[in-house]
């Protein structure tokens, strides 16, 4: 077998290893999707407002699902209250330095969030220390919570209540919870769409 061949197996068994991963996931998280898609209506139908926060490629998927809400998705609607708290460098390089990396986002939370807002996060492992005390900033707001997480959701599903969505990928490689991350936020996206707009004709 040549490397070539070597490589573009791997390329398929990426592929293949992520679908059945997306099957799977289907299956399990399809319920609590379909519940967190709904809180997040109810919020901003109340004129309450999304903050979203992850770090590395979950900051990037913070900042999609931001950007799909302010702009759109796939339809015209009005412009919808999100907000990344992964995005302002003056604010994230000021508490940083001044405070912790870990106070980037419970800073954010406690000068933005209010009772009724929602907040997103995103941890493949479910252990991240900012995101962390941004959680117990939002449920001191009675805020409630949506997150997204794998590897058996870590300290962040251990503090959750039953108010709030835990999302939790059945898998322990950071790219393939990743992947499903990105798909269950395109879902959020297409279910606020449809409480809003309706179905397409």
């Amino acid at each position: 077998m040549t490397e070539s061949t070597n490589f573009e197996q791997r390329i398929v068994d990426h592929f293949l290893d992520s679908a059945r991963l997306k099957q799977s996931a289907a299956a399990l998280l399809a319920p609590d999707i379909a519940r967190a898609g709904q809180l997040m209506t109810e919020c901003l139908l109340a004129d309450g407002k999304i903050l979203a926060c992850g770090n590395g490629g979950s900051a990037a998927d913070a900042q999609h699902f931001a950007a799909e809400l302010v702009g759109r998705f796939e339809r015209e609607r009005p412009e919808l209250r999100a907000l990344a708290l992964t995005t302002d460098t003056s604010i994230l390089t000021a508490v940083g330095n001044d405070y912790a990396f870990d106070a980037v986002f419970e800073k954010q939370v406690r000068a933005f969030g209010v009772r009724g807002d929602v907040l997103l996060v995103l941890s493949t492992s479910g252990n991240s220390g900012n995101v962390i005390r941004a959680i117990v900033a939002a449920q001191e707001r009675e805020m409630r919570i949506v997150a997204l997480t794998g590897k058996g959701g870590g300290a962040i599903g251990e503090m959750l209540s039953a108010e709030d969505v835990h999302l939790c990928v059945p898998h322990t490689r950071t790219a393939r919870i990743q992947e499903v991350h990105l798909l269950i936020l395109h879902c959020l996206c297409d279910a606020i769409d449809v409480r809003l707009l309706g179905e397409e004709g």
